[in-house]
């Protein structure tokens, strides 16, 4: 969707999960020397600024990323985050907020490959013009999954794919589900981390159970909801399915969500780390 961007919601809760996410796995990645590839879906800019028209306008960061900015949590994970994002703001303020790809550029090592594609005419050329001087890197103004499929399976044989649609359109799920089915088939050593919002209970289970009936092993969700469901208008939530999961990111979240509950929550937080798939 062209009429979709990032920058009105950078940095919001779902920002937080997603990007909680990612940093475990790709931490339990680079434990090994040989080289992976880091391969985003829907890309975005790759970096954003708190002060633009698009983050003024919605001030989702506000009860996002503002929120724990200053935080006194324990867990490691969430301070290996904000160290993150606080390189990118050396004067402590929070200015910038980076995308996932910007993220994994400050985390992975020269001999790493970053894939990523976005389609916004806009927002390709500034993600573009990070990556200019990367030597392992290939970014692309083409559709996602045309891109999961043009680039998968990568040479390293091992990596994170993160896919993360805006969800606009209601038949997205479905190309997600039939994406997924296609890029598991090239690249079945891949791990994967599928983000959805939780507006409708009923659709998001749906969803779930699609992506369960695909056969695919090793399914771990990972679910934060600020607030408690509602029929009515607008996010509750979201979450994260992992295929390939680290077999040690189910206790780590088990760890760290009660904290991020305590930062982030409204009356009715709840959350889940849930199994759904086995070997």
């Amino acid at each position: 969707m062209l009429s979709y961007r990032h920058s009105y919601h950078a940095g919001n809760y779902a920002d937080v999960l997603k990007h909680l996410v990612q940093v475990a796995i790709l931490d339990y990645l680079l434990q090994k020397e040989s080289p992976l590839c880091y391969h985003d879906t829907h890309a975005g800019a790759g970096l954003y600024s708190s002060s633009s028209e698009q983050a003024l306008k919605t001030a989702e960061y506000e009860d996002g990323i503002a929120k724990i900015w200053h935080s006194d949590s324990e867990s490691a994970l969430i301070q290996r985050y904000l160290t993150l994002i606080r390189s990118l703001n050396p004067e402590q303020q929070l200015q910038f907020y980076p995308g996932s790809p910007k993220i994994a550029a400050l985390m992975l090592r020269a001999t790493d490959t970053i894939q990523a594609t976005e389609l916004h005419p806009s927002d390709f050329p500034i993600l573009q013009s990070q990556f200019s001087h990367r030597r392992f890197s290939r970014i692309e103004n083409i559709d996602a999954f045309t891109g999961l499929k043009a680039m998968l399976p990568p040479l390293n044989k091992r990596g994170l794919v993160l896919i993360d649609p805006p969800y606009e359109l209601y038949t997205e799920y479905q190309d997600v589900i039939k994406g997924v089915t296609e890029a598991y088939r090239r690249f079945p050593q891949g791990c994967y981390a599928i983000w959805y919002p939780v507006i409708e209970r009923d659709a998001i289970e749906a969803f779930i159970n699609g992506l369960v009936r695909t056969g695919i092993k090793k399914q771990l969700r990972i679910e934060f909801c600020r607030s408690a469901d509602c029929k009515g208008f607008g996010m509750t939530g979201s979450g994260m399915l992992v295929i390939n999961p680290p077999y040690t990111l189910s206790a780590l979240f088990e760890q760290t969500l009660p904290e991020l509950q305590r930062l982030l929550g409204q009356d009715g937080c709840h959350w889940q780390v849930s199994q759904l798939v086995g070997e």
